[in-house]
């Protein structure tokens, strides 16, 4: 067993690694793997281990589960990295594994980041997985139907596992906070809601989350032997940079939003004011077709699906002829979008789906209408009951395409605006067939 050196102390791990589990009882999430009676704890309790493959995406327990085997089984554990190791090492390890089986030993080889062996080196490892010389565990985040050899990936097991859900990612903050080897020896005040903000940011990725509580406390204001926890230390050290996609004045940005604010209040005089001021002060004319084309979309979209072709016209024409031969293009761009009928809906509907993107939890994508171009993955149910729009009379299905927990969730809410007003016919339309043929 490794001793650890002076500069080794648990203190100065990371959190991460101070609380990585030891056992099954500890391991949070994938029940379906590994709740009561499921094969893969039945197989880790019984150390009937058999070559697998663990595939999950970062932060889910795919190292970890290595750990707890190697801790359990009685056989040789040999942890492998497909970043450091070549075929050389590779063949080295294999025969010491065959010279532990002559004398009735098992060995288990674990390769972390599998995929980024490339075919050679997975090659190596086939003949000793074949006549049993090895048990092979390889983690990777990667598809194995594209990333493992097929016939390495048809001798072992695959294991699926998955983004932890926030409610295992707040027990497990919340058990940092508990456990003597996290911060259970310090006085912390933090709300239950923001353990729940921590557990949506870090996206079902159990590394991320302790890492961003750490930093968080860390970061926490200090009031004697107690830290407090606010909203605010939490959103500082969550918080994503914005860039500025210009370095240019205050005046370039007042301009450009006097002319947007122009055209959505359908004033074209002043709309065309403001755009003259832009060009005959030498700004970019290719600027300020890209701010028309956002607009055709943002403050007019279906109430006049030509304004985003009238946009994009305007923006071809001034990459064609540049000033002062452009002007009169992009000023029929502007005139058109400032008299078109203004609807906001595609903005609005963008913005609502991005904040459900961006704090709840990011589902899977539901197995109905995952492509299945593998055989792993068509006996993993991917497009399992998929219904082919067109092959319905009304070509309208009643298939779920949003995860379990948005379902019912709507963002586009069309006007009756312009032309946009028969596209909210048309899904009211669409909305009741659902409704009337709902299973």
């Amino acid at each position: 067993m490794d001793q650890k050196t002076l500069f080794e102390e648990i203190g100065t791990q990371p959190l991460a690694a101070r609380l990585r589990p030891q056992t099954l009882e500890e391991f949070a999430g994938q029940t379906h793997l590994l709740g009561e009676g499921k094969v893969l704890r039945r197989l880790i309790e019984n150390d009937r281990i058999t070559s697998m493959i663990f595939w999950g995406p970062p932060g889910v327990g795919k190292t970890t589960l290595a750990r707890i085997i190697a801790n359990k089984t009685k056989a040789v554990f040999i942890d492998f990295s497909a970043v450091t190791s070549g075929i050389k090492e590779i063949r080295t390890v294999m025969e010491k594994a065959e010279i532990n089986r002559r004398y009735g030993e098992k060995t288990i080889v674990f390769v972390d980041e599998i995929h980024r062996f490339n075919k050679a080196q997975q090659d190596a490892f086939l003949p000793f997985v074949e006549k049993g010389s090895i048990i092979l565990i390889g983690a990777t985040t990667e598809n194995p139907s594209f990333e493992v050899n097929g016939a390495l990936l048809s001798r072992c097991k695959v294991f699926v596992l998955q983004s932890l859900k926030t409610e295992d990612l707040v027990a497990l903050l919340d058990h940092a906070l508990k456990d003597p080897r996290g911060f259970g020896n310090q006085k912390i005040l933090m709300p239950p809601d923001l353990l729940e903000l921590l557990a949506n940011f870090a996206n079902g990725d159990a590394r991320s989350a302790l890492s961003t509580l750490e930093m968080v406390i860390l970061n926490g204001d200090t009031e004697g032997d107690t830290v407090r926890i606010t909203l605010e230390t939490v959103e500082q050290c969550v918080s994503k940079k914005s860039l500025l996609y210009d370095k240019k004045g205050e005046e370039h940005y007042n301009l450009i939003s006097a002319l947007h604010k122009s055209m959505r209040n359908s004033d074209p005089d002043a709309a065309i004011y403001w755009l003259a001021r832009m060009l005959e002060a030498g700004e970019d004319p290719l600027y300020v077709a890209r701010r028309i084309v956002r607009f055709a979309s943002e403050d007019v979209g279906l109430a006049d699906p030509r304004a985003l072709d009238i946009a994009i016209a305007a923006y071809q024409a001034s990459h064609f002829l540049g000033m002062p031969e452009c002007s009169v293009h992009l000023t029929q761009a502007v005139v058109y979008l400032s008299v078109a009928p203004k609807s906001n809906a595609l903005y609005q509907a963008y913005e609502n789906a991005k904040k459900d993107a961006l704090t709840q939890l990011a589902e899977p994508v539901p197995l109905v209408i995952r492509n299945a171009p593998t055989r792993l993955m068509k006996d993993l149910d991917y497009g399992k009951g998929y219904q082919y729009a067109h092959n319905s009379e009304d070509r309208l299905t009643n298939m779920q395409c949003l995860p379990d927990s948005l379902l019912g969730r709507e963002y586009y809410y069309p006007t009756d605006q312009g032309i946009e007003a028969k596209y909210k016919e048309r899904l009211e339309q669409i909305k009741e067939w659902k409704k009337r043929h709902q299973s």
